[in-house]
């Protein structure tokens, strides 16, 4: 079965919505690349200890889930991981790279 996954446009257009419907923002690249640039709000959980983050992600049951990486991929198998534990999670399409191109050229760019 694919991997549901969310156009960098319509993110932004959820981000700008009601804080009641903004999704949670999982940010699944390691910590160095997290620290160069990150959308604002999001949470870290590096893809290789997903796993380790069980208490925190089943806070965010019942609610909406963008996990995003660089370009789009590890964000597949980090959605992918969401999704078989019940949650509702979609991976940015083209990751933060084109992000950043399609909808904030104001990020830093690697």
């Amino acid at each position: 079965m694919p991997i549901p996954e969310i156009t960098p446009a319509e993110l932004a257009r959820r981000l700008a919505g009601p804080p009641e419907s903004r999704p949670v923002l999982v940010d699944v690249r390691f910590p160095h690349e997290h620290e160069w640039v990150a959308l604002p709000g999001s949470v870290l959980m590096p893809l290789p200890e997903l796993e380790d983050f069980h208490e925190q992600l089943e806070a965010f049951r019942g609610r909406p889930v963008v996990v995003y990486c660089h370009h789009g991929v590890r964000s597949l198998d980090g959605a992918a991981y969401l999704i078989d534990r019940g949650l509702q999670a979609v991976s940015l399409q083209g990751g933060i790279d084109l992000y950043s191109r399609a909808v904030d050229p104001s990020l830093p760019r690697y």
